[in-house]
């Protein structure tokens, strides 16, 4: 084998394009041979064919068969988030146009640590994050691998901006990524707000918050959450806001699963209040249909962005920032960092805010739809009407154990692949609806299958 070519340079377009018909063909021999949602057998079998597959990983001479069947064992065996009935996770299957121009940033490689590795980059990124914060209200926002990062960064700023005693206050389905932040930063423990009937279980109610505002010692970041991972609730954004500002508490707004709603006329509503948060999260590999990773967190206060800024004699030296070099390490806690800022940037421009919207708006009527399905049913209990795009429902008088292992007989036999939420002192299964090209009777063969699954697994 001689010198690898490069991905990049005159000559890479035409390197690459034999490998992606190799690719292509890949996908579809992998995604044939699976022939559902996901791979069956479980785990054990799972990794039997990967390893069979791989070989010798790193065998003493090169083979050039090795891309081929690499990418058909992965294909083979994912979970494939375009399948109707893949539907456990916020975890979306990615519009073309955005994998395509994620294939372009991979293929030219810049890295948004200094404006010399990513002059063009830098530049986008500052437009389109500019463009994503007014939707919230904001001022100026960062690029980030996903709602954690952005809720650890919210965090950060915050105790960088009220002190290292600032105390968090949440309802009960905050993500787990915000007490995990507290942890990190070694912030005091997180206060959960209980969420008394009638309020949704797991939402921020805002009487409670007043009543912990104003028995627990400040300072205090509240955070609240618009599409809450376990049922898809959105808390009370306007009475939060109020509270925050009657007690002088900073406001961070997990909102990287709704977000997306932002985008369609009919739901942004359900968002009101949004605009008062200090920093928001979004996560526009949810609803916006993106390639991992593509979060971003708004701050609406640029002033609080100054905890970032750190220098590196290599990478921003202060001659070369006072010539007018764009300085980039304040854009993240990263240094190195690929442009994830050109799939949003294409997928913003090609379908603009209707051809979003209208994704948005599918994916909801679809959760409308498939809940009155559940609810006819006798067989089966739903749990409450769909907020966004989630519905939690169980077979009717089914144990948690029998809820439980329904569910893991649906990955292991690859016939389905849900998620399970306890909610309300029981375990429901979990539906998270996210591709806008399944059809409600794509989703009429899911109930037969989870009542097949109770009586024992059954070979797809």
């Amino acid at each position: 084998m001689g010198m690898p070519p490069l991905a990049s340079g005159p000559h890479g377009p035409d390197t690459l394009r034999p490998l992606l018909d190799t690719v292509l063909d890949a996908l579809r021999t992998g995604a044939a041979a699976r022939r559902g949602p996901l791979p069956a057998g479980g785990p054990r079998a799972v990794a039997a064919r990967v390893s069979e597959a791989a070989g010798d990983i790193l065998p003493e001479r090169g083979d050039p068969e090795a891309l081929r069947a690499l990418v058909t064992a992965l294909a083979e065996g994912a979970a494939d988030p375009a399948h109707p009935l893949c539907a456990a996770h916020l975890h979306g299957a990615p519009l073309a146009v955005a994998a395509a121009a994620d294939l372009a940033a991979s293929v030219l490689n810049p890295s948004l640590d200094s404006w010399d590795q990513a002059p063009a980059a830098s530049a986008l990124e500052a437009l389109v994050t500019r463009t994503l914060a007014r939707e919230t209200g904001a001022a100026d926002a960062l690029v980030t691998t996903g709602g954690t990062e952005s809720n650890q960064l919210a965090v950060l700023l915050a105790r960088e901006a009220q002190g290292a005693n600032v105390r968090l206050v949440h309802g009960a389905g905050v993500h787990h990524s915000v007490p995990r932040a507290a942890w990190l930063l070694g912030l005091p423990e997180p206060v959960t707000v209980p969420a008394p009937a009638p309020a949704p279980a797991g939402t921020l109610d805002p009487a409670s918050l007043d009543e912990a505002l104003t028995r627990i010692p400040g300072p205090h970041l509240v955070v609240a959450t618009a599409g809450t991972t376990d049922a898809g609730l959105i808390d009370p954004l306007p009475e939060i806001a109020g509270r925050c500002a009657a007690h002088g508490a900073r406001l961070h707004v997990d909102a990287a699963y709704g977000a997306g709603l932002l985008f369609s006329d009919r739901h942004r509503p359900r968002l009101a209040g949004l605009e008062a948060a200090h920093t928001v999260t979004l996560d526009l590999h949810k609803l916006g249909w993106q390639p991992i990773a593509a979060g971003l967190l708004t701050v609406k206060d640029p002033g609080d962005l100054h905890a970032l800024h750190h220098r590196a004699e290599y990478l921003n030296p202060d001659d070369d920032t006072d010539a007018g070099l764009p300085d980039l390490l304040g854009r993240s806690p990263r240094t190195s960092r690929r442009p994830d800022i050109l799939k949003i940037a294409v997928t913003l421009k090609t379908l603009g805010r209707s051809g979003l919207g209208t994704l948005v708006d599918t994916v909801c009527a679809l959760a409308e739809e498939f809940a009155a399905h559940v609810h006819d049913h006798p067989g089966f209990e739903l749990h409450a009407p769909p907020t966004i795009s989630t519905v939690l429902f169980r077979p009717a008088h089914a144990t948690d154990d029998a809820v439980a292992a329904v569910r893991r007989t649906l990955l292991t036999t690859g016939a389905a692949v849900l998620g399970r939420a306890r909610t309300d002192g029981r375990l429901w299964l979990k539906a998270t609806l996210l591709n806008p090209h399944t059809r409600p009777d794509d989703l009429a063969a899911l109930l037969p299958l989870v009542e097949t699954a109770l009586e024992g697994p059954t070979p797809r």
